[in-house]
């Protein structure tokens, strides 16, 4: 579920960015009593997220606008498939279409290629998994548009979990200390986990106890003896050039998680147009 009050935030933020002093062309050629309809229009095959934020939008813009959602998220559209329809001001339509548009077509783009990816291992019990390469502020709906599509989050932010990378190692002198130093410091209720590069460094986290143990840039052979090496001792995940092709054999070798930045980080958009239709 969405948290409402963040996603008012984000709204409220990108509208003082879209039109700090009013929308100069609506306001002087549309008559404040002028109503219409418009339509909401998929103009590309997808999967759509983002049906409650865009009427978010329209009604943050003007409360008075009717809003009614032909489709639900996660349903898949075809080119001409209608989206939703919204209904009062054509002021306050328009001044809403340029966001209500971003947002919910980044979101379907999003929720679009995650349901790619999630197909890809269906039948297996790995979780294909986003990352932290989401666009700064759009954090909470793109996570969101990843679950939509059918694959799962990664931790939100920081706080969440302890992730020991390559950087914190090297830092700290090894991964045994680094485990040791956090163990000491975080609530018993908070995983650890630590990237790896090689099956010496992961026999070193097992050996440390990590929760979580990064398999990072590894090939199929090398992950497949992380695999037999680990034997169910913590949960590994599969991270860095992690491509569509890779994902069903790293699936069926039996890694838990495969990690993709992609799902957020180089995303294409969701083509889909609005127009007044009376």
């Amino acid at each position: 579920m969405l948290n409402q009050l963040m996603v008012e935030e984000i709204i409220r933020h990108a509208l003082k960015e879209d039109m700090n002093y009013g929308d100069v062309t609506s306001d002087t050629l549309i008559p404040l009593e002028a109503m219409a309809a418009a339509r909401m229009t998929a103009k590309e095959d997808g999967v759509i997220a983002g049906l409650a934020v865009a009427e978010m939008t329209f009604k943050t813009v003007d409360s008075t606008l009717s809003f009614v959602a032909l489709k639900k998220d996660g349903d898949t559209v075809k080119k001409g498939d209608h989206i939703a329809e919204i209904k009062g001001s054509i002021r306050g339509i328009l001044k809403a279409e340029r966001l209500a548009l971003n947002l919910i077509q980044r979101m379907s783009g999003i929720a679009t290629l995650s349901k790619a990816y999630a197909d890809e291992v269906e039948g297996y019990t790995t979780r294909v998994v986003d990352t932290r390469k989401t666009t700064p502020g759009l954090r909470i709906l793109e996570k969101y548009a990843v679950k939509v599509g059918g694959c799962h989050n990664h931790r939100f932010n920081l706080s969440d979990a302890v992730m020991i990378k390559d950087n914190h190692i090297k830092a700290v002198g090894s991964i045994t200390k680094a485990i040791e130093m956090v163990r000491q410091s975080i609530p018993h209720t908070m995983k650890i986990e630590v990237e790896v590069e090689s099956l010496a460094q992961l026999q070193e986290a097992l050996e440390a106890k990590a929760d979580i143990i990064m398999l990072d840039n590894m090939d199929t052979d090398t992950m497949r003896d992380a695999v037999k090496i680990t034997g169910g001792r913590a949960i590994l995940e599969a991270s860095g050039n992690i491509t569509k092709e890779r994902l069903r054999e790293i699936a069926a070798i039996g890694i838990d998680v495969i990690s993709v930045g992609a799902l957020t980080h180089s995303v294409k958009s969701l083509d889909i147009s609005l127009n007044i239709i009376k």
